[in-house]
């Protein structure tokens, strides 16, 4: 993720609109404008005008979520000039999300939690990930956890 001299994110993002723009970059420019007008419709719901660097990724990371979708409808409908603009602008969004963990530290701290909850089964796959979506928010993908819960509780 990026962090230049203890600039918040928001300040970051519009920094890179403005190099963007003189680079003449037209897709990391797209991508960043739809990052700012997220941000600018997140400020409008309770009228300030700083979006909080946590709110800021959540907020990156539902795009890169939606571009992914996006992405994967198009190759099933044989678009893949449309899906390949949605994977460049997820590449532009990726830089401002924290790294992610690779499925093998994801299944330790899965089975480490599986113990602490005691769970044995598939019904207490619930227990399990409150604590492990609170524990690695932003880490590693939601579905990947899910899945990994699953395999060990079967």
């Amino acid at each position: 993720m990026k962090n230049i001299n203890n600039m918040s994110l928001q300040e970051i993002i519009s920094d890179d609109i403005k190099k963007a723009m003189i680079a003449k970059e037209k897709d990391k420019l797209n991508s960043l404008r739809s990052v700012k007008a997220a941000f600018i419709l997140e400020m409008a719901k309770d009228g300030s005008d700083v979006v909080s660097d946590e709110v800021a990724v959540n907020i990156i990371r539902k795009l890169v979520k939606q571009r992914n979708d996006s992405a994967s409808i198009f190759v099933n409908q044989g678009r893949d000039d449309l899906a390949k603009d949605e994977l460049v602008q997820i590449e532009y969004l990726n830089v401002y999300l924290p790294d992610q963990m690779d499925e093998k530290e994801v299944r330790n701290i899965v089975k480490e939690v599986i113990s602490q909850v005691g769970a044995s089964s598939p019904k207490d796959i619930g227990k399990c990930m409150q604590v492990l979506m609170n524990r690695l928010n932003g880490m590693a993908d939601g579905k990947l956890i899910s899945n990994l819960v699953r395999e060990e509780l079967s």
